[in-house]
């Protein structure tokens, strides 16, 4: 989910997140565009689904160990 605090940070984490948000449709229109069957060229569709979901989960685990790093205290 993009949040405001994004768009303080420049125009391009909005866009990329527009760009990630079209590439199923973009790898699927290759596809199709390849000669490749229908069926071949959904399943490649929604194997890009998945990237992104875990690309999203990469950059949240990097951007939660970097809030915890600089919250640590030494006691």
């Amino acid at each position: 989910m993009m949040t405001s605090a994004d768009l303080f940070n420049g125009f391009w984490p909005f866009m990329k997140r527009v760009l990630m948000l079209f590439l199923p449709l973009w790898v699927f229109l290759i596809a199709i565009s390849a000669k490749l069957p229908l069926i071949v060229s959904a399943i490649l569709a929604g194997l890009s689904v998945s990237l992104i979901a875990y690309l999203e989960k990469k950059k949240m685990m990097q951007n939660n160990n970097t809030i915890e790093e600089n919250n640590s205290v030494i006691k």
